[in-house]
């Protein structure tokens, strides 16, 4: 077997298909990583390391999403391939929300869509170009004022869905992510606790010091609605987050999707922030209501936002400055590295928050 076989055979199913498109996407400007290459050979290959141990040796999580270096300038992006016969609104919602006159907004947090392109012989499948993203609650939160900036930028977000008459419907944990502007280091896209070269550790700044933008991503089952129509009444589709009260009921009911947003949101910052972070009490009676049980009880996301801003206006620069202490940092070292933070921020006059009260 020759070394690019024998390459190959280290790829899976569906790594195997991003494979094939190598040269379909390198003529359109986009890249993939050497591990894509039909003539890769692992960089492991008459060595003592092992697959693991290198940067094209990890495969990727998701077999729909991969990542690739735009050729005109470099940028990391990612690229998500979908059957538009499954998914028909996905391209049209992110396409919506990149026109001029919404994609300038600040209270648009919606994933950007830099392209889009129609796989050849593909059968429905297209593949979107998004930016680079990354999980959104890795690093840990490290204050209040962090925690702050984050729902702001989530609250506000929905909002402006909402405002647009677009219900994400599965607007759960892991379909709110973040850019990279606190990250030193590139990191490697199917590892990203470890840098792009796979030589050490990710570094990074703080929230504090250089505040990411939290993004909403995956509108594959979005909808968008007539401003006319005030109460859209839909059969539920099952989104990630499988605990939505909506879903407890007979499956032919329909439902208005705008108060399982909320839901979703509220019970995104329940698992996030409350049952991981000391610091963050202060959450609990909105997040509660926003999963209220009764759909029909629950705040729209108007007066989530305005109850948000009134409770993060109560609150001292001190306390927004003061610590957020995660299940896995309640060690005496973390408590003084905080501290040795906080006094760096007062000195440096760094402000505790980088949004503004609306």
């Amino acid at each position: 077997m020759d070394s690019t076989s024998a390459a190959h055979s280290h790829l899976s199913e569906f790594e195997i298909w991003w494979r094939d498109h190598y040269d379909f996407l390198k003529d359109k400007g986009y890249k993939l990583r050497s591990r894509y290459s039909p003539d890769w050979v692992p960089s492991w290959t008459n060595t003592k390391k092992v697959d693991v141990e290198c940067e094209d040796g990890i495969m990727p999580r998701h077999h729909s999403l991969l990542d690739a270096r735009r050729t005109q300038d470099d940028a990391r992006v990612s690229l998500k391939c979908i059957d538009v016969s499954r998914h028909p609104y996905e391209i049209e919602i992110g396409r919506y929300f990149c026109s001029a006159s919404l994609s300038e907004d600040p209270a648009n947090h919606c994933v950007p869509i830099y392209d889009v392109l129609e796989v050849p012989n593909g059968n429905n499948l297209m593949i979107i170009v998004m930016p680079l993203l990354r999980d959104a609650t890795d690093p840990y939160f490290d204050t209040v004022g962090e925690v702050v900036d984050c729902i702001h930028q989530l609250l506000e977000g929905l909002c402006f869905m909402h405002k647009h008459h677009v219900a994400h419907r599965d607007c759960m944990q892991l379909n709110i992510l973040m850019d990279g502007s606190m990250f030193k280091d590139r990191w490697h896209p199917s590892d990203q606790y470890m840098s792009e070269d796979f030589k050490r550790a990710a570094r990074h700044r703080t929230r504090t010091q250089s505040s990411p933008q939290y993004y909403y991503i995956d509108f594959g089952i979005s909808r968008k609605y007539d401003a006319s129509n005030t109460n859209p009444l839909e059969i539920p589709i099952y989104g990630g987050d499988k605990g939505v009260p909506e879903f407890a009921e007979a499956y032919t009911k329909p439902w208005n999707p705008f108060p399982t947003d909320v839901w979703y949101l509220g019970h995104a910052i329940q698992e996030t922030f409350l049952d991981r972070y000391l610091g963050v009490e202060f959450l609990r009676s909105l997040a509660t209501d926003m999963m209220h049980s009764d759909p029909t009880q629950c705040p729209n996301m108007d007066e989530v936002f305005s109850r948000f801003q009134v409770l993060r206006q109560g609150l001292s620069k001190w306390k927004l400055r003061s610590r957020v202490a995660h299940d896995d940092e309640r060690s005496l070292f973390d408590f003084l590295a905080h501290w040795a933070r906080r006094i760096q921020y007062i000195v440096r006059r760094i402000p505790p928050t980088h949004t503004s009260p609306s």
